[in-house]
């Protein structure tokens, strides 16, 4: 078992929830501690994909480790130095814009800041239906921002939603050990067919 800690945070793209709580499973299986961390909105709402409860039972679960989820019990990460390294998965269009405009409203952009002080790396694995035009800006700014590292992205259905772009979920493993040492994977941008 690697020996860095893990902060995992999740935000409000619940149709992706499923797919990312099988990529934060992997990660409990090769780290030693994973600590997870959701929005207010993923910890009090209930959508068609699960209720807000189930979502942090399985955290619980999975990780061992009691959910983050206001902004005070987010703030000690950084003076603390609980993490060397925080995923926020998946990463929206909301949360690009806070975590670009330094707005920390909730647990996991607090996470961000407070983490981000002690110059150690966050990944970023976006879901985001207006990722090319709304929080188009918000992603080139983080992409020039030290401390940032981006798991690969891509249109995910160019006909039907032509400005949303998803992460390949699958590649975060890669991606936090890249981030680890220093490197963006590429390339970061994917095809339809490669993150489909």
């Amino acid at each position: 078992m690697k020996k860095e800690r893990v902060g995992f945070a999740l935000c409000g793209s619940f149709c992706t929830h499923a797919q990312v709580l099988g990529e934060l499973e992997r990660l409990c299986g090769e780290y030693e501690t994973v600590q997870p961390i959701v929005s207010d909105i993923c910890a009090r709402t209930d959508t068609r994909f699960g209720a807000a409860e189930d979502l942090l039972s399985a955290l619980e679960r999975l990780t061992g480790h009691r959910v983050i989820h206001t902004v005070r019990d987010a703030e000690p990460i950084g003076p603390k130095g609980l993490l060397d390294i925080l995923v926020i998965a998946p990463c929206t269009g909301n949360t690009l814009g806070k975590l670009a405009g330094g707005i920390t409203d909730t647990a996991v952009t607090m996470a961000a800041k407070s983490h981000l002080r002690n110059q150690r790396p966050v990944v970023i694995a976006m879901a985001s239906n207006d990722g090319l035009s709304g929080a188009a800006r918000n992603i080139g700014e983080l992409l020039v921002r030290k401390g940032y590292y981006f798991v690969p992205f891509g249109q995910d259905d160019p006909e039907r939603k032509p400005c949303s772009l998803m992460a390949d979920f699958s590649l975060i493993g890669e991606t936090v050990q890249a981030a680890l040492e220093g490197r963006q994977i590429q390339p970061i941008l994917r095809t339809y067919r490669q993150i489909a």
